[in-house]
């Protein structure tokens, strides 16, 4: 597994300690979203179509750290936007690693050579490149030339100097299982990664490419065709086993969206970090006041087809703990690729989708134009006492 000894006993003690509290709902990892600005525009992100005084938007040190501190989640990820285009991200990272919380800072590593002096190799860091396959099917997903090659040269610069370097791939419909296969065994074996996260694309209802997010039984079907190839390889998953083995489509599960709460710009996210249908002004009120009940598959439409790991991660590690001889037993035998599947969701019942993106921007755009503006000292003083 793609996971660190030290993360491994730090979390499963952590989600123990919650099973035996009897917490119902908990963070499991905090998806912490500084801004949404990046310098690439891929066809199936649905991250950065907002007016450029959103983009603009950063999150401060201070709300970062924040952040972290009144979540509690043992570990962070550090997804965007593009997270290394953040003049702080430096601080926040480091800040984040001092609290002892496992970080994954997510980039597409077009950056990373430039800024990597900003940060120190620890065993609570992990950069997270972002690489949808091979050079041909990487370049395409982020509709841009050249991309695979530089972020492939930053893993190689990142790992000659001591850092954890992951990759995370994105699989949409028409992907070819072997080639993804292939492209699993050239990272493990020729670059050296330190761990893959894998997820099927999630359908964001404003992403210029509608057409090759996949359904629950195409995502089904393909990770199942992608695990056959794995013959005799080990590749080197972040994911948990048995979220993998729920892709497969051997495992009936429930989405968990507060397992990974998220905080940006706008504030904490409701529900999810896929989905924006309202904004809490606290962890607090997120978990407490949200209706988790009306998301998730089955409840509502925009979550039909999802089987993202920030949605089902925190079930899979739930399910572990509490079965762990069924988590053994999937780790032993590998994932199942022949036979039945588990029993699909009933989809007929769940409420229709609304429509909220116009006016959260909105509303958030009319907050920001009547909120005072700190000033360059209190700026200062800040970064001072989070340097201290």
């Amino acid at each position: 597994m793609g996971v660190s000894l030290i993360s491994q006993i730090r979390i499963g003690a952590y989600l123990l300690k919650q099973r035996i509290k009897g917490n119902k709902r908990f963070p499991l990892v905090l998806m912490l979203e500084p801004l949404f600005r990046c310098n690439l525009a891929c066809a199936g992100c649905g991250k950065i179509d907002y007016p450029d005084e959103i983009l603009n938007k950063r999150l401060s040190l201070k709300e970062c750290l924040d952040a972290v501190d009144e979540c509690g989640a043992p570990a962070v990820a550090i997804p965007g936007g593009e997270p290394l285009l953040h003049k702080e991200i430096g601080e926040i990272v480091a800040g984040i690693v001092a609290r002892k919380k496992f970080v994954s800072l997510c980039t597409n590593a077009l950056l990373l050579e430039k800024k990597i002096d900003l940060f120190k190799p620890s065993p609570y860091l992990i950069f997270s490149v972002h690489l949808d396959g091979d050079e041909g099917q990487h370049d395409k997903s982020v509709c841009q030339e050249g991309v695979y090659k530089k972020a492939v040269g930053a893993i190689r610069l990142a790992k000659s100097k001591g850092f954890r370097v992951g990759i995370n791939t994105t699989l949409f419909d028409g992907t070819d299982p072997k080639r993804i296969a292939d492209f699993f065994t050239y990272v493990t074996e020729e670059l050296k990664i330190d761990g893959i996260t894998v997820s099927p694309g999630y359908a964001y209802e404003r992403a210029p490419d509608q057409q090759h997010f996949l359904n629950r039984q195409k995502t089904k079907k393909l990770f199942r065709d992608i695990f056959r190839h794995n013959t005799g390889k080990k590749w080197p998953f972040s994911n948990s086993t048995l979220f993998l083995d729920f892709l497969a489509g051997n495992q009936s599960y429930e989405c968990a969206p507060w397992g990974m709460p998220a905080r940006n710009v706008f504030g904490w996210q409701r529900p999810c970090y896929l989905l924006g249908e309202g904004y809490a002004a606290s962890f607090k009120e997120l978990m407490e006041e949200t209706d988790w009940e009306k998301y998730g598959t089955g409840k509502y439409q925009k979550c039909a087809d999802c089987m993202v790991h920030c949605g089902y991660e925190a079930t899979a590690a739930l399910d572990a703990v509490g079965n762990p001889l069924k988590a053994m037993a999937v780790s032993l035998r590998g994932i199942k690729t022949e036979g039945e599947m588990a029993p699909e969701i009933e989809l007929g019942r769940a409420r229709p989708a609304e429509y909220v993106f116009e006016k959260n921007v909105q509303k958030f755009l009319s907050e920001t134009k009547h909120a005072p503006k700190a000033s360059p000292a209190n700026k200062a003083a800040e970064r001072k006492s989070h340097a201290a």
